[in-house]
């Protein structure tokens, strides 16, 4: 009977077990995975110290004190429900890892996507071959830093405003971007999206406001009210920021700049409130729809 248990306690086990509590529990994923396999072998993996996506080795036998480490992580997860980047305080953007825990939202900006990808464009190539001076990028509303620092990983000889008007979100990002050893070239911005910013401008400027509709806050699933609402509700109809960021982008960008926006899934509600803004929807893994690009040349003026 004892090596019977024995023989139970490995990596595919855990896995096993993981799975099936994940699923009876009917979690809501979307913070890093998206189904109850990948959650499963995240936690198990981070539990093991083992590098994530590395289950080359499923049988490989666990002894009692690992095992019972996987089991409780897995077991955690399912009486919190809270998100697994909060219970081992790591998020991933592509190959980018990041600290974060309940002070910010769990990152997961298409955003990154949007700036890992433009590499021909002219805010990444080198200053000497644009002929440019160095490129200057403003985060609105930073969160974890996440975006301010894949930003300036990009393009090494930017430099990069990471503003937030939570403090304590602030203290997240100065973490990410110690750890990045970037802080010579992202500086935080305690503000009110453009409020601190008063004569700055930029060449690009990324944001990933709140976005959520007041009817969606309301359905929303017990993991993601462990986040901060104000980073999530944005107004009746989740436009309430990014209205606000439409109105002062302009005179926030330099000739030539570009404003890049996710908004989740407003873009019909968007385009009837602007009918005649013409706005870019570039084809990223989600599709097209929940971000936009908009020239500086094609925001509308302060004050209109």
């Amino acid at each position: 009977m004892r090596a019977s248990r024995q023989r139970a306690r490995t990596v595919r086990a855990l896995l096993d077990y993981g799975v099936a509590r994940f699923e009876a529990a009917q979690l809501s994923f979307g913070h890093g995975t998206s189904n109850a396999l990948d959650e499963a072998a995240w936690l198990i993996l981070h539990a093991l110290g083992l590098p994530p996506r590395d289950l080359d080795h499923l049988d490989r036998p666990l002894d009692e004190p690992r095992y019972a480490a996987g089991k409780a992580l897995l077991d955690r997860r399912v009486r919190t429900r809270k998100p697994a980047a909060y219970l081992i305080h790591e998020a991933w953007l592509g190959p980018h890892r990041f600290y974060v825990d309940e002070r910010v939202i769990v990152p997961r900006s298409f955003i990154a996507e949007w700036l890992e990808n433009r590499g021909q464009t002219t805010f990444f190539r080198p200053a000497e071959k644009r002929g440019l001076s160095p490129v200057s990028i403003l985060d609105l509303c930073t969160g974890s830093g996440c975006l301010a620092i894949v930003a300036a990983l990009r393009c090494p000889q930017a430099h990069v405003d990471a503003a937030d008007l939570s403090e304590e979100a602030l203290a997240v990002a100065q973490r990410n971007v110690a750890d990045y050893r970037l802080e010579g070239r992202v500086r935080l911005v305690h503000s009110d999206l453009f409020a601190a910013l008063a004569g700055r401008t930029y060449d690009l400027i990324v944001s990933n406001p709140p976005y959520v509709t007041a009817a969606s806050m309301r359905r929303l699933p017990e993991e993601y009210r462990s986040e901060p609402r104000m980073a999530l509700a944005s107004g009746a109809d989740g436009l309430e920021h990014t209205r606000s960021i439409l109105a002062h982008a302009r005179e926030h960008l330099k000739p030539g700049g570009r404003l890049v926006v996710e908004i989740g899934r407003n873009r019909a509600a968007l385009v009837r409130a602007y009918p005649r803004l013409a706005f870019q929807w570039p084809r990223l893994g989600a599709g097209t729809g929940c971000v936009f690009t908009l020239a500086r040349m094609a925001l509308p003026a302060a004050g209109l």
